[in-house]
This record gives structure tokens, C-alpha cells and sequence, in this order.
């Protein structure tokens, strides 16, 4: 189920429909994954036009008056921001971005050719999202009928494990 790509790096995209707790999961799915001793990229996808800076701030005036790179620095972080021709092209961000990672998480992504972790609530929508054969797991409170591998909402480690399994079978 590994897919290769330009950056060689194995990708896998969670994803489902909006309120399922994709934010969540890999909220408790990275520390699970960094126990494991993987070094986690993560993407998130923004479909909207706008920055992710925040208007006003000086990284965002810097970068409207037109720094090809501005980067904030902080005693807790550094967080750049570049404007790239392209940037909408997962291969190509994670080939400049990613590389020297064990792993990328992408969130969002949902029609990507990536193997995918759906995160599916049926109280919220009684169909998935994907197709069986787009997933690598499907993270659920229900049942399905399929070989793919299933998750509660809650076993962050037990998915962890899986991954790093999975990321050992090449």
C-alpha cells in the first residue's frame, strides 16, 4: 500500500469530513508516533486564500511588502513564512520541506494519492468519506464491513503502532 513519490518520503493523508476530530486524533497520535522514535512532519491543508499569519502582525507585513522569506523567532519556536509559486502542490512542498523526516502527516488532502487514515463519526455522517482501497486505516465509532484495518476515535497508540509497522514493511 506504500505509494512513492518524487520525495521518496512516506506520506499519509488524515482525513475526513469537518467536526470528525482529525485535529484531535493526530493530536494524540504524535506523541504516540515520537515514543516510537519517528521524526513526524506534519501539513496541514488551508484551501482558503488567505495566510496563515496574522494580519497586522509584522511577519505578515513583512511578507506583504514582499520578503520571499520572513522568519519569527521566538524562545519557544521559529516559524517561517515563504510565498512559493506552487505551493499547492503537495509533492513539491513536501519535497522542499520535508525532507530528513521518518514520516509525513498531511491533514486534509481528502483527494490526494496518498494512502489515507479516515476519521469517520456516524452521528455525523452515516457514509465514508473514501473508498476502502484510498485507506490505510479507518478510524471510526462503528463497525465496518472490511479488511481495513479500524480504530476507535481514542487508540492513538494502537494506531501509532500500526504506522510504524506499516512503515517497516517496505
Amino acid at each position: 500500500m506504500r505509494t512513492s513519490n518524487a520525495s521518496t518520503l512516506p506520506v499519509v493523508s488524515v482525513v475526513g469530513r469537518s467536526n470528525t476530530g482529525k485535529t484531535t486524533l493526530l493530536e494524540g497520535l504524535l506523541p504516540a508516533l515520537k515514543a516510537a522514535g519517528l521524526r513526524v512532519a506534519v501539513v496541514k491543508h488551508h484551501h482558503h486564500t488567505s495566510s496563515f499569519d496574522t494580519p497586522g502582525k509584522d511577519t505578515f507585513r513583512f511578507a506583504e511588502a514582499g520578503a520571499d522569506l520572513v522568519v519569527g523567532v521566538s524562545p519557544v519556536q521559529v516559524a517561517t513564512f515563504t510565498r512559493e509559486k506552487g505551493s499547492d502542490d503537495l509533492d513539491s512542498v513536501i519535497a522542499h520541506h520535508c525532507v530528513g523526516y521518518d514520516l509525513v502527516l498531511t491533514e486534509g488532502y481528502k483527494r490526494g494519492v496518498y494512502p489515507k487514515i479516515e476519521v469517520h463519526r456516524a452521528e455525523l455522517n452515516a457514509d465514508l468519506l473514501c473508498d476502502f482501497g484510498e485507506m490505510l486505516a479507518l478510524v471510526t465509532d462503528t463497525d465496518w464491513p472490511t479488511d481495513v484495518p479500524q480504530f476507535a476515535l481514542d487508540d492513538s497508540v494502537g494506531l501509532a503502532a500500526f504506522i510504524a509497522a506499516w512503515l517497516g514493511s517496505d
